[in-house]
């Protein structure tokens, strides 16, 4: 079995990871951006022909099933990517848990890029799944750049500037960036209320994951040999993981659990 993964940088470092938990034996693509990140300030368009590239050069590796492992490019280019690809291989999209994180009640704040926040699909997700829960959009100016260049200090400043904008009630929070989930208990360590219940936080990684295995009809099998190998593509050349992904426990995981190699 072979599974592609797909993001302009390392936001896909958390699917991928789980994943890996669900499968080790599982063979991944990795195909990254470099040239063209971030996608983010890009115009739907730009981005969804950056994206339709970063695809097609992970399915001339013949996967089984492709991930987009981040919430924009899923926003703008998912139908785009799903023409290209499917039926020959299923396209799983990166959605905000918008739908189990209003199941306790809230209310909820989901942190967000500016390019999701406030966007008709993220206000589509919440009128169709919030259930009246009040919702609060909190843009995270920054944190994704952050995070994809593992810069400590700027990490630290997103996330406080992002908190300075989530209401004190806030119970739950949606992680609604793949990037975000890669600092999650940062985030949870700035957010937490001195004796208030603890929060909930809500990314997608996991439930990507279960997805694209029920898409082919597989069982997780987290017991079975990690002999799944990796091959990272960045912007369709062969290439390894950027130095930033070891920053992260999601990263290196990678490396430990099966041979760097190619998988053709």
């Amino acid at each position: 079995m072979k599974i592609a993964l797909m993001d302009s940088g390392i936001g896909l470092l958390a699917a991928t990871a789980a994943v890996r938990r669900l499968r080790p034996d599982a063979d991944l693509v990795l195909s990254l951006d470099p040239d063209g990140m971030p996608w983010g300030p890009r115009t739907p368009e730009d981005l969804t022909r950056r994206a339709l590239a970063v695809a097609e050069a992970a399915a001339a590796r013949r996967p089984d099933t492709l991930i987009v492992g981040c919430n924009t490019a899923t926003v703008h280019a998912l139908p785009a990517l799903r023409a290209r690809l499917e039926p020959g291989i299923p396209v799983i999209g990166t959605v905000p848990a918008i739908k189990p994180a209003s199941a306790g009640g809230g209310p909820v704040a989901i942190w967000a890029t500016p390019a999701t926040t406030g966007s008709a699909y993220q206000r589509g997700l919440i009128r169709d799944f919030a259930d009246g829960v009040p919702v609060t959009e909190v843009p995270c100016w920054g944190l994704a750049e952050a995070v994809e260049r593992a810069d400590e200090a700027a990490i630290d400043a997103s996330v406080l500037a992002a908190a300075a904008l989530t209401p004190r009630e806030v119970t739950t929070v949606v992680l609604g960036c793949t990037h975000y989930e890669l600092v999650a208990e940062r985030i949870r360590a700035v957010l937490q209320r001195p004796g208030a219940a603890p929060l909930v936080l809500h990314g997608s990684a996991g439930a990507v994951a279960a997805q694209a295995l029920r898409r082919l009809g597989e069982l997780p099998a987290p017991d079975a040999p990690a002999e799944g190998t990796l091959t990272v593509l960045l912007s369709g050349r062969e290439g390894e993981l950027p130095a930033a992904a070891l920053h992260y426990a999601e990263g290196r995981l990678l490396p430990a659990t099966g041979p760097l190699a190619d998988s053709r």
